[in-house]
């Protein structure tokens, strides 16, 4: 009838219309007769109503007579007939479409209009005329039966029988050219890199050396090949103490025992939270120097290994936070934050041995005696043994490569998701940057083919990136976000992070945005479990697997795209639960160590399954599929954790009232959205693209405003770092109870306010136009 519509129209002199909530009514008043444009239900509740002026044509009063109305009864018929053959027509047409759609060949004549977060993926959906795209089901089998864990098999073979691929340097360069000729290869729209000319840090001339002093005499206790990254360069000399695992309440511990950590050389297993961390709290604690070791525990079969890491508490170059390195800038003489200026080191775990063969204090606590034996935590006061920890790193210039390649939409190809890796490693990388870089030139190749060859037409764009210095904090990425940062949270939707994606088989550790929760457990589903004869993914986790879900530690990639620039990320991998992958991040991360992980590349090939299903997914539905009310739920269970201190804010003349009111605020701004995707016509691109902007904003709208992203760039209030989070404002309130002097009250003020505030921006963003708001609580 759309089609008669539009020949009625046409017969009266009018225009075509297309914006389906407007409705076209026969108005009669006298013998004047016009087509009159009535707004939808929202606009009928009160106020002027816009109808554009040329879609009004008023005409003189004819003259009554019986042959005008004879002729005007003949015409209705007439109107009627070709109104009746047109529509039958249509309908007949998309009929014969529909059953072309069911071939089995998996290709459609047809747009089919996905129910937005529907429950069940294999229903029909309606269809009507439109470019050729999939149903969901045939894309995601498509997908599935080109996935071959041969290529991916080859692709990490690019690993094998190299030394390292250190970021700028030879080896970085030649498989950054080879991720290139590749992209070209598989014809995607567009393929180009993106320089950066960043500053490293990297091991001297000589190897950094850990001794032990006693009585004057100094022994060599170790002199290991690998280095910390941004450590400060010299000697130091200080007495050991060992603080577990170098977390915030192992320091207390220690402390509360009456040591004195000042002046102190302090050591730390691996594990728990990034090396990073462990040295920001040890410089917290006051200590000069700190060594870090990987304990036969949790890594077995590393007496003799020694890692590489960094320990700037940040992501990206340090010598220009906050702004892009690109070549054209003009560096001033800032840095980070983030950087320890204190003297740091990784040993092998048969050193700590020796360490504590020489130390005569008090016997670790059971909780903390790990792997190596004879733990001690600290020296007696009587002893005269210390350690001297010198450092030779040099700073250097580098150019890195970041490497794209692009898959164009056909709606909004200025919207993209990106499936990113990191290229660069300490050693081969085989797990660290080599899974992640094979499964992302197989994902590029896949795609591609289903675009060129099989025909499907992605609504958005998928971005493929390879990234460089990722060893030294996801730095490649970060200075990427930095150089587009005014426009890339309202392009890029998503990002899929492919690093270390099998560091074993028995688990699955979870990292994601809660907008992605309801696309990724639904994803799970759908993909076999290459170790188990039936069952999916899925069944590894179970149906409370959103509790599995762990936070986003700074040395994953996918930190700064949540962190700093508010854009959904998810990342996932398998691992053994009882025994960390032991090669991470050291030189014997070989393809052949890897290769004893079972069913490796099937194992990749599962992972590539899920990423790809996500990307596939985010640029075949009408509306993103982000699940925005999941934030509701995750703003509740503070709220439910705020609540427990109302009486002692209230104690100090303050309220949490508005703080909830806010959270209410932004629950029913996730209900009007909600409401008007339900009543939208989703073959209106305009409404489309506008509701799909809304849902962007979310993850964006939780950066706190307040904030410079220079000084502070973590701004996310759930997921960042510093006072503005929700999670700093809960242990504020938590020192009410347990340390109330403590408490500054005005830093209390402010978190309240400001936490207040953006919650209340993000709802006010959410509902849209700023006449739709209610800026009254």
């Amino acid at each position: 009838m759309d089609h008669a519509r539009a020949a009625i129209s046409n017969l009266f002199g009018g225009e075509p219309l297309s914006y389906t909530r407007f409705s076209i009514a026969r108005q009669t008043d006298g013998d004047n007769s016009h087509v009159e444009m009535k707004l939808a239900a929202d606009d009928e509740e009160g106020g002027e109503i816009g109808r554009p002026e040329h879609l009004h044509a008023s005409m003189p009063p004819p003259r009554r007579s019986g042959k005008n109305l004879c002729f005007l009864v003949i015409a209705a018929v007439l109107l009627l007939l070709i109104g009746f053959l047109i529509g039958y027509l249509s309908y007949r047409g998309r009929m014969q479409k529909a059953s072309r759609c069911l071939d089995g060949s998996g290709k459609c004549e047809t747009t089919p209009t996905a129910s937005y977060l529907a429950n069940d993926d294999e229903t029909e959906e309606e269809e009507v005329p439109g470019p050729p795209v999939f149903y969901w089901p045939d894309l995601r089998t498509l997908l599935s039966d080109k996935l071959l864990a041969k290529h991916l098999e080859d692709n990490l073979r690019q690993r094998a029988d190299k030394y390292s691929f250190e970021a700028g340097q030879s080896e970085d360069q030649m498989i950054a050219s080879y991720i290139h000729d590749q992209f070209s290869s598989f014809l995607l729209d567009e393929v180009w890199n993106d320089e950066h000319y960043i500053k490293l840090q990297v091991k001297g001339s000589n190897n950094n050396e850990v001794s032990i002093v006693e009585d004057g005499k100094e022994e060599k206790l170790e002199s290991p090949n690998a280095y910390v990254a941004y450590s400060k360069s010299g000697s130091v000399t200080g007495k050991p103490v060992y603080v577990n695992y170098g977390l915030k309440a192992d320091f207390q511990k220690i402390q509360k025992q009456d040591v004195s950590l000042n002046g102190t050389i302090v050591i730390f297993r691996a594990g728990k939270i990034t090396l990073a961390e462990k040295v920001a709290n040890a410089k917290e604690a006051g200590a000069v120097g700190a060594l870090m070791y990987l304990d036969p525990y949790s890594y077995s079969n590393t007496d003799t290994l020694v890692p590489f890491g960094h320990a700037h508490l940040g992501t990206g170059d340090p010598f220009t936070p906050g702004f892009p390195s690109f070549n054209h800038t003009q560096f001033p003489p800032v840095e980070s934050s983030g950087l320890p200026h204190i003297v740091v080191q990784t040993i092998s775990s048969q050193a700590v041995g020796k360490l504590f063969s020489k130390m005569d204090g008090e016997e670790c606590l059971s909780e903390w005696k790990g792997g190596v034996l004879g733990c001690k935590v600290m020296l007696t006061n009587m002893s005269k043994v210390t350690v001297k920890l010198s450092v030779n790193n040099v700073m250097v210039d580098r150019k890195i490569l970041n490497i794209f390649g692009a898959v164009k939409g056909s709606e909004e190809p200025d919207r993209y998701v990106v499936i990113g890796a990191q290229r660069d490693s300490w050693g081969p990388g085989a797990a660290k940057a080599g899974v992640g870089t094979a499964m992302l030139l197989e994902l590029a190749r896949v795609i591609s083919d289903i675009v060129k060859k099989d025909g499907y037409k992605p609504r958005r764009s998928i971005i493929f990136a390879s990234w460089s210095a990722g060893e030294y904090g996801a730095v490649g990425a970060t200075e990427w976000l930095e150089g587009y940062s005014a426009t890339l949270h309202a392009k890029a939707f998503t990002y899929i992070n492919l690093d270390a994606a099998v560091l074993g088989f028995s688990d699955m550790k979870i990292s994601a945005s809660p907008l992605l929760y309801t696309l990724l457990e639904r994803t799970m589903k759908g993909v076999k479990d290459p170790t188990k004869d039936s069952g999916s993914l899925y069944d590894r986790v179970g149906s409370d697997w959103v509790k599995t879900v762990v936070p986003l530690g700074l040395d994953n990639a996918a930190f700064p795209f949540l962190a700093y620039s508010g854009i959904p990320v998810v990342s996932f991998g398998f691992y053994n639960k009882d025994k960390e992958y032991p090669y991470l991040g050291t030189t014997d991360d070989t393809v052949e160590n890897l290769k004893k992980t079972d069913k490796l590349y099937d194992l990749m090939r599962a992972a590539a399954e899920v990423a790809g299903q996500i990307a596939l997914r985010l640029t075949h539905d009408h509306e993103l599929f982000l699940d925005f009310e999941r934030y509701s739920e995750e703003l509740l269970v503070f709220q439910e954790k705020f609540l427990t201190y109302s009486r002692d804010v209230k104690a100090l003349g303050l309220t949490l009232n508005w703080l909830f009111f806010a959270r209410g605020d932004f629950q029913r701004a996730t209900d009007a959205l909600r409401r008007d995707i339900a009543n939208s016509d989703r073959e209106n691109k305009v409404i489309r693209r506008a509701l799909n902007d809304r849902i962007m904003k979310v993850e964006y709208d939780f950066l706190s405003p307040y904030l410079s992203p220079k000084d502070a760039p973590f701004r996310h209030i759930f997921f960042g770092k510093g006072s503005h989070t929700l999670q700093s404002l809960l242990e504020n309130l938590q020192l009410l109870r347990t340390n109330k002097d403590t408490v500054d009250v005005n830093k209390l003020k402010e978190q309240l306010a400001l936490a207040t505030w953006t919650i209340k921006g993000a709802a006010n963003a959410l509902v849209g136009d700023i006449w739709d708001t209610d800026n009254e609580f």
